[in-house]
Protein backbone atom coordinates (compact mmCIF):
# COMPACT_ATOMS: atom_id res chain seq x y z
CA UNK A 1 0.00 0.00 0.00
CA UNK A 2 1.57 3.36 -1.02
CA UNK A 3 2.15 5.49 2.31
CA UNK A 4 0.64 9.12 1.80
CA UNK A 5 3.73 10.78 1.98
CA UNK A 6 4.67 9.42 -1.16
CA UNK A 7 2.06 11.15 -3.24
CA UNK A 8 2.98 14.50 -5.06
CA UNK A 9 1.91 17.23 -2.75
CA UNK A 10 3.11 21.09 -2.52
CA UNK A 11 0.82 24.45 -3.21
CA UNK A 12 1.66 24.36 -6.81
CA UNK A 13 1.01 20.88 -7.66
CA UNK A 14 -2.14 20.82 -5.47
CA UNK A 15 -3.13 23.94 -7.32
CA UNK A 16 -2.92 21.98 -10.33
CA UNK A 17 -4.07 18.75 -9.94
CA UNK A 18 -6.80 19.14 -6.70
CA UNK A 19 -7.32 23.14 -7.42
CA UNK A 20 -10.84 22.98 -5.32
CA UNK A 21 -8.74 21.58 -2.44
CA UNK A 22 -9.49 24.11 0.57
CA UNK A 23 -6.39 26.34 1.17
CA UNK A 24 -7.80 28.97 3.59
CA UNK A 25 -11.04 27.93 5.37
CA UNK A 26 -10.81 31.37 7.47
CA UNK A 27 -9.34 34.72 7.83
CA UNK A 28 -9.78 38.17 9.09
CA UNK A 29 -10.98 39.19 5.83
CA UNK A 30 -13.39 37.16 5.66
CA UNK A 31 -12.60 35.59 2.59
CA UNK A 32 -11.62 31.56 1.84
CA UNK A 33 -9.49 30.32 -1.12
CA UNK A 34 -9.16 26.98 -2.73
CA UNK A 35 -5.25 26.24 -3.88
CA UNK A 36 -5.77 27.55 -7.31
CA UNK A 37 -7.22 30.37 -6.23
CA UNK A 38 -4.62 31.14 -3.85
CA UNK A 39 -1.60 30.84 -6.70
CA UNK A 40 -3.06 32.47 -9.15
CA UNK A 41 -3.10 35.23 -6.14
CA UNK A 42 0.94 34.61 -5.87
CA UNK A 43 0.85 34.74 -9.92
CA UNK A 44 -0.84 37.64 -10.78
CA UNK A 45 1.75 39.38 -7.67
CA UNK A 46 4.50 37.89 -9.20
CA UNK A 47 3.68 39.56 -13.03
CA UNK A 48 2.76 42.56 -11.30
CA UNK A 49 5.86 43.30 -9.88
CA UNK A 50 8.21 42.13 -12.26
CA UNK A 51 6.33 44.89 -14.59
CA UNK A 52 8.02 47.17 -12.01
CA UNK A 53 11.11 45.77 -12.38
CA UNK A 54 11.62 43.58 -9.48
CA UNK A 55 13.92 40.58 -9.86
CA UNK A 56 15.46 37.97 -9.38
CA UNK A 57 17.21 38.17 -5.91
CA UNK A 58 15.73 41.39 -5.19
CA UNK A 59 14.85 42.40 -1.40
CA UNK A 60 10.93 42.82 -0.96
CA UNK A 61 9.79 44.16 2.45
CA UNK A 62 6.20 43.32 3.35
CA UNK A 63 4.74 44.70 6.38
CA UNK A 64 1.15 43.30 6.68
CA UNK A 65 -1.04 41.58 9.79
CA UNK A 66 -2.34 38.33 9.62
CA UNK A 67 -4.93 37.64 6.85
CA UNK A 68 -4.71 36.91 3.45
CA UNK A 69 -2.15 39.55 2.10
CA UNK A 70 1.19 38.40 3.57
CA UNK A 71 0.45 35.23 2.72
CA UNK A 72 0.18 36.16 -0.83
CA UNK A 73 3.36 38.40 -1.36
CA UNK A 74 5.05 35.05 0.73
CA UNK A 75 4.12 32.77 -1.99
CA UNK A 76 5.13 35.31 -4.77
CA UNK A 77 8.39 35.55 -3.34
CA UNK A 78 8.56 31.83 -2.74
CA UNK A 79 8.07 31.43 -7.09
CA UNK A 80 9.61 34.38 -8.20
CA UNK A 81 13.26 34.29 -7.15
CA UNK A 82 12.86 37.11 -4.59
CA UNK A 83 13.99 37.60 -1.20
CA UNK A 84 11.65 38.89 1.33
CA UNK A 85 11.57 40.52 4.75
CA UNK A 86 8.48 40.16 6.72
CA UNK A 87 8.47 43.13 9.06
CA UNK A 88 7.13 43.24 12.74
CA UNK A 89 4.39 45.41 12.10
CA UNK A 90 4.92 46.60 16.00
CA UNK A 91 8.48 48.19 14.88
CA UNK A 92 9.35 51.79 14.92
CA UNK A 93 9.92 53.69 11.78
CA UNK A 94 13.05 54.10 12.59
CA UNK A 95 13.67 50.80 13.01
CA UNK A 96 11.71 49.85 9.74
CA UNK A 97 13.82 52.45 7.73
CA UNK A 98 16.97 50.80 8.66
CA UNK A 99 15.94 47.49 7.77
CA UNK A 100 14.95 48.36 4.26
CA UNK A 101 18.58 50.07 4.16
CA UNK A 102 20.75 47.67 5.26
CA UNK A 103 18.60 44.81 3.31
CA UNK A 104 18.86 47.50 0.24
CA UNK A 105 14.89 47.05 -0.25
CA UNK A 106 13.38 46.93 -4.04
CA UNK A 107 9.90 46.95 -3.24
CA UNK A 108 7.81 47.25 0.49
CA UNK A 109 4.48 46.51 0.90
CA UNK A 110 2.76 48.07 3.61
CA UNK A 111 -0.88 47.67 5.11
CA UNK A 112 -2.36 50.82 6.07
CA UNK A 113 -2.69 50.68 9.49
CA UNK A 114 1.26 50.91 9.73
CA UNK A 115 1.30 53.79 7.64
CA UNK A 116 2.56 56.05 10.41
CA UNK A 117 5.82 53.57 10.44
CA UNK A 118 6.59 51.31 7.37
CA UNK A 119 5.00 53.69 5.52
CA UNK A 120 7.09 56.49 6.29
CA UNK A 121 9.88 54.69 4.29
CA UNK A 122 11.05 56.63 1.35
CA UNK A 123 14.26 55.02 0.22
CA UNK A 124 12.38 52.01 -1.57
CA UNK A 125 11.18 52.20 -5.35
CA UNK A 126 8.80 50.05 -5.83
CA UNK A 127 5.83 50.87 -3.04
CA UNK A 128 2.56 49.20 -2.47
CA UNK A 129 0.05 50.27 -0.44
CA UNK A 130 -2.72 47.59 1.10
CA UNK A 131 -6.07 48.38 2.89
CA UNK A 132 -5.79 52.11 2.66
CA UNK A 133 -3.75 54.65 0.97
CA UNK A 134 -0.55 55.70 2.06
CA UNK A 135 0.96 59.08 0.66
CA UNK A 136 3.61 58.09 -1.93
CA UNK A 137 2.32 53.85 -2.28
CA UNK A 138 0.70 52.65 -4.71
CA UNK A 139 -2.41 50.99 -4.20
CA UNK A 140 -2.35 47.32 -4.41
CA UNK A 141 -5.53 47.08 -6.27
CA UNK A 142 -3.65 49.73 -9.15
CA UNK A 143 -0.13 47.31 -9.40
CA UNK A 144 -2.16 44.30 -9.93
CA UNK A 145 -4.98 45.90 -12.34
CA UNK A 146 -4.55 43.92 -15.61
CA UNK A 147 -2.31 40.85 -14.66
CA UNK A 148 -3.09 37.38 -15.39
CA UNK A 149 -3.28 34.93 -13.04
CA UNK A 150 -1.85 32.41 -14.89
CA UNK A 151 1.98 31.13 -13.73
CA UNK A 152 4.73 33.41 -14.53
CA UNK A 153 8.03 32.19 -16.53
CA UNK A 154 10.90 31.48 -15.20
CA UNK A 155 9.98 30.27 -11.91
CA UNK A 156 12.25 29.94 -9.03
CA UNK A 157 12.86 29.09 -5.40
CA UNK A 158 12.79 32.67 -3.03
CA UNK A 159 14.11 32.93 0.48
CA UNK A 160 13.42 34.56 3.31
CA UNK A 161 15.67 37.30 4.77
CA UNK A 162 14.56 37.50 8.61
CA UNK A 163 16.25 40.20 10.41
CA UNK A 164 16.56 39.05 13.98
CA UNK A 165 17.66 41.24 17.11
CA UNK A 166 16.56 38.59 19.76
CA UNK A 167 15.59 40.88 22.41
CA UNK A 168 19.52 42.05 23.06
CA UNK A 169 20.72 44.36 20.15
CA UNK A 170 20.31 45.83 16.40
CA UNK A 171 18.62 44.03 14.02
CA UNK A 172 21.15 41.28 11.88
CA UNK A 173 19.69 40.06 8.40
CA UNK A 174 20.36 36.37 8.48
CA UNK A 175 21.79 35.73 4.81
CA UNK A 176 22.04 32.82 2.83
CA UNK A 177 22.09 31.94 -0.80
CA UNK A 178 19.40 31.67 -3.08
CA UNK A 179 18.87 27.81 -3.45
CA UNK A 180 18.75 27.27 -7.49
CA UNK A 181 15.91 25.30 -7.06
CA UNK A 182 12.27 25.13 -8.70
CA UNK A 183 9.54 25.91 -6.47
CA UNK A 184 8.22 23.05 -6.53
CA UNK A 185 11.27 21.41 -5.23
CA UNK A 186 11.28 23.82 -2.45
CA UNK A 187 7.70 22.75 -1.80
CA UNK A 188 8.65 18.77 -1.45
CA UNK A 189 11.30 20.31 1.06
CA UNK A 190 8.79 22.11 2.79
CA UNK A 191 6.83 18.43 2.41
CA UNK A 192 9.50 16.82 4.79
CA UNK A 193 9.33 19.58 7.35
CA UNK A 194 5.89 18.50 7.88
CA UNK A 195 6.58 14.96 8.00
CA UNK A 196 9.27 15.29 10.66
CA UNK A 197 6.75 16.88 12.95
CA UNK A 198 3.47 14.70 11.55
CA UNK A 199 1.28 17.04 9.73
CA UNK A 200 -1.22 14.44 8.22
CA UNK A 201 -1.10 14.87 4.49
CA UNK A 202 -4.35 16.53 2.84
CA UNK A 203 -6.27 16.18 6.38
CA UNK A 204 -7.39 18.50 9.15
CA UNK A 205 -6.50 21.96 9.57
CA UNK A 206 -3.99 24.17 10.52
CA UNK A 207 -4.12 27.07 13.03
CA UNK A 208 -2.32 30.57 12.79
CA UNK A 209 -2.42 31.71 15.74
CA UNK A 210 0.50 33.69 16.68
CA UNK A 211 2.60 36.89 13.90
CA UNK A 212 2.99 35.81 10.81
CA UNK A 213 5.87 37.76 10.22
CA UNK A 214 7.71 35.44 12.78
CA UNK A 215 9.80 32.87 11.14
CA UNK A 216 8.74 30.27 13.53
CA UNK A 217 5.63 30.52 12.96
CA UNK A 218 5.78 31.26 8.66
CA UNK A 219 8.18 27.73 8.56
CA UNK A 220 4.89 26.32 10.09
CA UNK A 221 1.83 27.28 8.26
CA UNK A 222 3.78 27.10 4.67
CA UNK A 223 4.37 23.29 5.98
CA UNK A 224 1.00 22.48 6.54
CA UNK A 225 -0.03 24.73 3.19
CA UNK A 226 2.73 22.24 0.90
CA UNK A 227 1.14 18.97 3.11
CA UNK A 228 -2.58 20.02 1.48
CA UNK A 229 -3.46 21.18 5.22
CA UNK A 230 -5.92 24.04 4.97
CA UNK A 231 -5.22 27.36 6.86
CA UNK A 232 -7.47 28.89 9.80
CA UNK A 233 -5.75 32.32 10.33
CA UNK A 234 -6.33 34.60 13.50
CA UNK A 235 -6.18 38.34 13.33
CA UNK A 236 -4.41 38.25 17.21
CA UNK A 237 -4.36 35.18 19.85
CA UNK A 238 -6.85 34.83 22.50
CA UNK A 239 -7.32 31.94 24.58
CA UNK A 240 -11.13 31.52 23.96
CA UNK A 241 -11.32 32.49 20.49
CA UNK A 242 -8.36 29.61 19.79
CA UNK A 243 -10.41 26.95 21.21
CA UNK A 244 -13.36 27.88 19.72
CA UNK A 245 -11.96 27.64 16.27
CA UNK A 246 -10.23 24.42 17.13
CA UNK A 247 -13.38 23.15 18.16
CA UNK A 248 -15.75 25.04 14.99
CA UNK A 249 -12.63 23.35 12.14
CA UNK A 250 -11.47 20.43 13.99
CA UNK A 251 -7.89 21.81 14.17
CA UNK A 252 -5.23 19.05 14.50
CA UNK A 253 -2.18 21.18 13.56
CA UNK A 254 -0.41 24.37 14.78
CA UNK A 255 2.06 26.72 15.86
CA UNK A 256 2.39 28.27 19.37
CA UNK A 257 4.56 29.89 21.53
CA UNK A 258 5.01 29.38 25.92
CA UNK A 259 3.16 32.24 26.45
CA UNK A 260 0.08 31.48 24.40
CA UNK A 261 0.00 28.55 26.82
CA UNK A 262 0.16 30.50 29.71
CA UNK A 263 -2.99 32.20 28.74
CA UNK A 264 -5.04 29.30 27.60
CA UNK A 265 -4.14 27.74 31.11
CA UNK A 266 -5.60 30.78 33.03
CA UNK A 267 -8.51 30.46 31.12
CA UNK A 268 -11.81 29.51 33.55
CA UNK A 269 -11.93 25.97 34.18
CA UNK A 270 -15.89 25.97 33.07
CA UNK A 271 -14.52 27.91 29.78
CA UNK A 272 -11.88 25.63 29.29
CA UNK A 273 -13.97 22.40 29.62
CA UNK A 274 -16.52 23.93 27.26
CA UNK A 275 -14.41 23.50 24.18
CA UNK A 276 -13.87 19.86 22.40
CA UNK A 277 -9.93 19.64 21.84
CA UNK A 278 -9.89 16.22 20.72
CA UNK A 279 -8.85 16.79 16.54
CA UNK A 280 -5.47 17.94 17.86
CA UNK A 281 -2.40 16.03 16.49
CA UNK A 282 0.17 18.38 16.21
CA UNK A 283 1.04 21.59 18.27
CA UNK A 284 4.40 22.59 18.24
CA UNK A 285 6.20 25.49 20.20
CA UNK A 286 9.54 27.21 20.01
CA UNK A 287 10.73 30.62 20.13
CA UNK A 288 11.14 31.20 24.27
CA UNK A 289 11.37 28.82 27.24
CA UNK A 290 8.60 27.21 27.97
CA UNK A 291 8.64 26.19 32.30
CA UNK A 292 7.83 22.53 32.72
CA UNK A 293 4.85 22.78 34.92
CA UNK A 294 3.18 25.13 31.79
CA UNK A 295 3.90 22.44 29.35
CA UNK A 296 2.65 19.62 31.53
CA UNK A 297 -0.27 21.28 32.05
CA UNK A 298 -0.58 21.34 28.27
CA UNK A 299 -0.10 18.28 28.11
CA UNK A 300 -2.51 17.11 30.71
CA UNK A 301 -5.42 18.98 29.06
CA UNK A 302 -4.55 18.44 25.22
CA UNK A 303 -2.93 14.85 25.65
CA UNK A 304 0.80 14.22 23.69
CA UNK A 305 0.50 16.45 20.96
CA UNK A 306 2.80 19.24 22.29
CA UNK A 307 6.13 18.97 20.32
CA UNK A 308 8.88 21.05 21.35
CA UNK A 309 11.58 22.52 18.35
CA UNK A 310 14.86 23.94 19.74
CA UNK A 311 16.92 26.47 17.03
CA UNK A 312 16.48 30.11 15.31
CA UNK A 313 16.33 31.35 11.96
CA UNK A 314 19.56 30.59 11.73
CA UNK A 315 18.93 27.19 11.83
CA UNK A 316 16.88 24.10 13.13
CA UNK A 317 18.86 22.12 16.20
CA UNK A 318 16.28 19.36 17.74
CA UNK A 319 13.14 18.01 18.52
CA UNK A 320 11.30 17.15 21.29
CA UNK A 321 8.37 14.38 20.88
CA UNK A 322 5.76 14.43 23.07
CA UNK A 323 6.81 10.80 24.65
CA UNK A 324 10.71 11.62 24.51
CA UNK A 325 9.33 14.94 26.50
CA UNK A 326 7.05 12.94 29.56
CA UNK A 327 10.12 11.15 29.71
CA UNK A 328 13.10 13.71 30.25
CA UNK A 329 11.17 16.57 31.44
CA UNK A 330 12.81 20.15 29.95
CA UNK A 331 14.55 18.40 27.15
CA UNK A 332 14.44 20.57 23.54
CA UNK A 333 15.14 17.22 22.20
CA UNK A 334 17.54 15.46 20.26
CA UNK A 335 19.14 16.66 17.27
CA UNK A 336 17.70 16.45 14.04
CA UNK A 337 18.91 14.34 10.85
CA UNK A 338 22.07 16.15 9.74
CA UNK A 339 22.65 18.14 12.71
CA UNK A 340 25.30 17.99 15.57
CA UNK A 341 24.97 19.89 19.21
CA UNK A 342 28.08 20.48 21.12
CA UNK A 343 28.48 21.69 24.50
CA UNK A 344 31.75 24.27 24.51
CA UNK A 345 33.46 25.97 27.66
CA UNK A 346 35.01 29.30 26.79
CA UNK A 347 38.12 28.10 25.34
CA UNK A 348 35.98 25.99 22.53
CA UNK A 349 36.50 22.52 24.53
CA UNK A 350 33.79 19.92 24.08
CA UNK A 351 32.06 19.75 27.78
CA UNK A 352 31.05 15.97 28.62
CA UNK A 353 27.15 15.35 29.43
CA UNK A 354 25.79 17.10 32.67
CA UNK A 355 28.35 20.03 32.21
CA UNK A 356 26.60 23.07 31.40
CA UNK A 357 28.57 25.49 28.78
CA UNK A 358 27.39 27.39 26.00
CA UNK A 359 25.68 25.21 22.80
CA UNK A 360 26.73 25.18 19.25
CA UNK A 361 24.58 23.59 16.35
CA UNK A 362 26.62 22.29 13.69
CA UNK A 363 25.58 20.91 10.32
CA UNK A 364 28.91 20.57 8.65
CA UNK A 365 29.34 23.27 6.83
CA UNK A 366 28.58 27.33 7.36
CA UNK A 367 24.91 27.92 7.75
CA UNK A 368 24.50 31.37 7.58
CA UNK A 369 25.90 34.80 7.34
CA UNK A 370 25.29 37.84 8.58
CA UNK A 371 24.36 40.31 6.01
CA UNK A 372 26.32 43.31 5.75
CA UNK A 373 28.13 42.16 9.24
CA UNK A 374 31.44 39.65 9.23
CA UNK A 375 32.53 40.59 12.66
CA UNK A 376 29.08 39.41 14.10
CA UNK A 377 29.12 36.50 11.81
CA UNK A 378 32.63 35.24 12.70
CA UNK A 379 31.81 35.98 16.77
CA UNK A 380 29.06 33.40 16.49
CA UNK A 381 30.98 30.07 14.65
CA UNK A 382 33.95 27.99 15.63
CA UNK A 383 34.95 26.37 12.80
CA UNK A 384 31.50 25.14 10.86
CA UNK A 385 29.42 25.02 15.10
CA UNK A 386 27.42 28.35 15.45
CA UNK A 387 25.85 29.60 18.51
CA UNK A 388 22.54 31.20 19.20
CA UNK A 389 23.57 32.28 22.64
CA UNK A 390 21.83 30.00 25.22
CA UNK A 391 23.77 27.61 27.77
CA UNK A 392 22.68 24.17 28.41
CA UNK A 393 24.11 20.41 28.32
CA UNK A 394 23.29 17.52 27.35
CA UNK A 395 22.18 14.35 28.88
CA UNK A 396 24.28 10.40 28.29
CA UNK A 397 21.30 9.85 25.42
CA UNK A 398 22.35 13.46 23.62
CA UNK A 399 18.87 15.05 24.84
CA UNK A 400 19.40 18.90 25.14
CA UNK A 401 18.28 20.87 28.21
CA UNK A 402 18.56 24.75 27.57
CA UNK A 403 19.19 26.51 31.02
CA UNK A 404 18.80 30.06 29.95
CA UNK A 405 20.62 32.74 27.61
CA UNK A 406 24.26 33.56 28.46
CA UNK A 407 23.45 37.28 28.07
CA UNK A 408 21.02 37.22 30.37
CA UNK A 409 22.63 34.63 33.27
CA UNK A 410 23.37 36.71 36.46
CA UNK A 411 26.28 36.75 38.61
CA UNK A 412 25.77 37.53 42.18
CA UNK A 413 28.58 37.09 44.69
CA UNK A 414 31.02 34.88 41.79
CA UNK A 415 28.05 32.22 41.60
CA UNK A 416 26.00 31.88 38.53
CA UNK A 417 22.57 32.46 38.53
CA UNK A 418 19.99 31.43 35.61
CA UNK A 419 17.11 33.46 35.42
CA UNK A 420 14.85 31.17 33.35
CA UNK A 421 15.03 28.98 36.28
CA UNK A 422 13.75 31.63 38.47
CA UNK A 423 11.05 32.87 36.03
CA UNK A 424 9.94 29.27 35.83
CA UNK A 425 9.03 29.20 39.58
CA UNK A 426 6.94 32.56 39.69
CA UNK A 427 5.26 31.37 36.61
CA UNK A 428 3.04 28.70 38.85
CA UNK A 429 2.62 31.46 41.24
CA UNK A 430 -1.34 31.64 41.04
CA UNK A 431 -0.91 35.52 41.86
CA UNK A 432 1.28 35.86 38.81
CA UNK A 433 0.53 36.42 35.11
CA UNK A 434 4.42 37.29 33.90
CA UNK A 435 7.37 37.51 35.26
CA UNK A 436 11.18 38.73 34.42
CA UNK A 437 14.13 38.40 36.48
CA UNK A 438 17.16 40.26 36.23
CA UNK A 439 20.88 40.60 37.24
CA UNK A 440 20.27 44.91 38.90
CA UNK A 441 23.50 46.40 40.03
CA UNK A 442 25.06 45.54 43.69
CA UNK A 443 27.97 47.20 45.28
CA UNK A 444 28.66 43.99 47.66
CA UNK A 445 27.36 41.47 45.35
CA UNK A 446 27.80 42.54 42.06
CA UNK A 447 24.51 41.76 41.12
CA UNK A 448 21.32 40.93 42.79
CA UNK A 449 18.39 39.32 41.58
CA UNK A 450 15.27 41.23 40.60
CA UNK A 451 11.98 39.88 39.65
CA UNK A 452 9.56 42.17 37.33
CA UNK A 453 6.04 40.78 37.78
CA UNK A 454 3.23 41.23 35.74
CA UNK A 455 0.15 40.69 38.61
CA UNK A 456 -3.35 38.64 37.29
CA UNK A 457 -6.07 40.63 37.18
CA UNK A 458 -7.75 41.20 40.51
CA UNK A 459 -4.44 41.15 42.69
CA UNK A 460 -3.00 44.20 43.22
CA UNK A 461 0.57 45.34 43.85
CA UNK A 462 1.68 45.81 47.53
CA UNK A 463 4.21 45.25 50.12
CA UNK A 464 2.60 42.26 51.26
CA UNK A 465 2.15 40.08 48.01
CA UNK A 466 6.24 40.94 47.20
CA UNK A 467 7.58 39.40 50.64
CA UNK A 468 4.99 36.59 49.57
CA UNK A 469 6.57 35.92 46.28
CA UNK A 470 10.05 35.95 47.62
CA UNK A 471 9.05 33.25 50.52
CA UNK A 472 7.45 31.11 47.56
CA UNK A 473 11.07 31.28 45.93
CA UNK A 474 12.99 30.46 49.32
CA UNK A 475 10.53 27.38 49.45
CA UNK A 476 11.62 25.74 45.89
CA UNK A 477 15.22 27.41 45.15
CA UNK A 478 18.26 27.78 46.93
CA UNK A 479 18.39 31.47 48.57
CA UNK A 480 21.55 33.07 46.10
CA UNK A 481 18.98 32.34 43.44
CA UNK A 482 16.05 34.17 44.82
CA UNK A 483 14.78 37.89 44.33
CA UNK A 484 15.40 40.25 46.60
CA UNK A 485 13.46 42.93 45.51
CA UNK A 486 9.86 42.16 43.55
CA UNK A 487 8.97 45.02 41.45
CA UNK A 488 5.05 45.01 39.72
CA UNK A 489 4.39 46.50 35.94
CA UNK A 490 1.28 46.63 34.22
CA UNK A 491 2.81 45.02 31.83
CA UNK A 492 6.48 43.19 30.67
CA UNK A 493 7.54 43.89 26.65
CA UNK A 494 7.65 40.99 25.16
CA UNK A 495 7.80 39.95 21.53
CA UNK A 496 5.02 38.44 19.53
CA UNK A 497 6.44 35.19 19.88
CA UNK A 498 6.80 35.41 23.86
CA UNK A 499 10.49 36.34 24.62
CA UNK A 500 11.10 38.97 26.91
CA UNK A 501 12.94 42.66 25.93
CA UNK A 502 14.95 42.34 28.85
CA UNK A 503 17.74 44.57 27.68
CA UNK A 504 15.17 47.48 28.46
CA UNK A 505 14.63 46.38 32.00
CA UNK A 506 18.49 46.24 32.33
CA UNK A 507 18.71 49.35 30.92
CA UNK A 508 15.95 51.02 33.59
CA UNK A 509 17.99 49.16 36.10
CA UNK A 510 21.32 50.45 35.44
CA UNK A 511 19.50 54.06 34.87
Amino acid sequence: MKHPWDRPLGIWYLAEHHPDQPAVLACPSGESLTFAELAGRAHQAVHALRDRGVGLGDVVGMALPNDLDILVWQLAAAEAGWRYVTLNTRSPAAEVAAIAEHAGMKALIVHGAYAGRAGAVTGVPVRVSVGGGIPGFTPQRDVLRGHPDSPPPDRTAGMPLVYTSGTTGRPKGIWRDLPGITPDAMADAMKTFAHAFRFQPLEGAHLVSAGMFHGGCQSFYLAALHAGQPLVIMDAFDAEETLRLIQEHRITTGYMVPTQFTRLLRLPPDVRARHDVSSLESIVHSAAPCPREVKQAMLDWWGPVIWETYGGTEGAATIAKPHHWLARPGTVGRPIRGMTVKILDDDGNELPPGRVGAVYLDGGRPAFSYHRDPEQTAEVYRGTAFTLGDAGHLDEDGFLFIVDRIKDMIITGGVNVYPAEVEAVLAVHPAVLDSAVVGAPDPEWGEQVRAFVQPMPGREPSEELAAELIAYCRERLASHKCPRVVEFRSELPRTETGKLYKRLLRDELRG
